[in-house]
């Protein structure tokens, strides 16, 4: 909600800045940018494998607490009062690990989100620099980011400046 009231304020502002004086805008597709440069492709395809490997690991972990649960039920009914309070601490352990483990990894502050800053945030980093050069070079006012959170409407293709960072990230390397 608060990045759409944000987004209304821009647009609402927008045209009384241009009565003062004219502005120049243009927008890039992040996304786009990223799908092309190689070496995105690269940190994402490592991304990909690492996740998959994490995946199949959880799903191991899944089907094992999957497979005493079904044991458990089975025999509860036969089990001494004291062996089912050891599976159902087992089954609690193991469910314990298994959100540990999902945390450590794809958590908010987990080991993917770590390994995403190593990998993508550098990529990110020189196209953001691109985008300030080719602003300032060009006397852009304003640079949205189209694949991002704030949605245009429409946008004049003359503006966009996609292939002109593409190129010079390319360059760059």
């Amino acid at each position: 909600m608060k990045k759409l009231i944000s987004y209304v304020s821009v647009l609402l502002i927008i045209p009384v800045l241009a009565g003062a004086q004219s502005l120049k805008i243009g927008y890039i597709n992040s996304d786009a940018i990223m799908d092309q440069l190689p070496e995105a492709q690269e940190a994402q395809r490592q991304l990909d494998e690492i996740v998959s490997e994490w995946q199949n690991e959880l799903s191991q972990m899944q089907q094992t607490w999957q497979r005493k649960f079904e044991e458990y039920d089975q025999r509860k009914l036969i089990m001494s009062d004291q062996r089912r309070a050891e599976a159902e601490r087992e089954l609690m352990e193991l469910d314990r690990e298994i959100a540990e483990f999902r945390d450590r990894k794809f958590g908010q502050e987990g080991e993917l989100f770590h390994l995403q800053e190593e990998l993508i945030h550098p990529i990110q980093d020189r196209i953001f620099l691109v985008i300030q050069e080719i602003a300032e070079e060009e006397e852009y006012d304003y640079v949205f980011d189209q694949s991002g959170d704030i949605l245009l409407m429409y946008a004049n293709e003359q503006y966009d400046l996609t292939e002109k960072v593409l190129q010079r990230v390319i360059d760059m390397q």
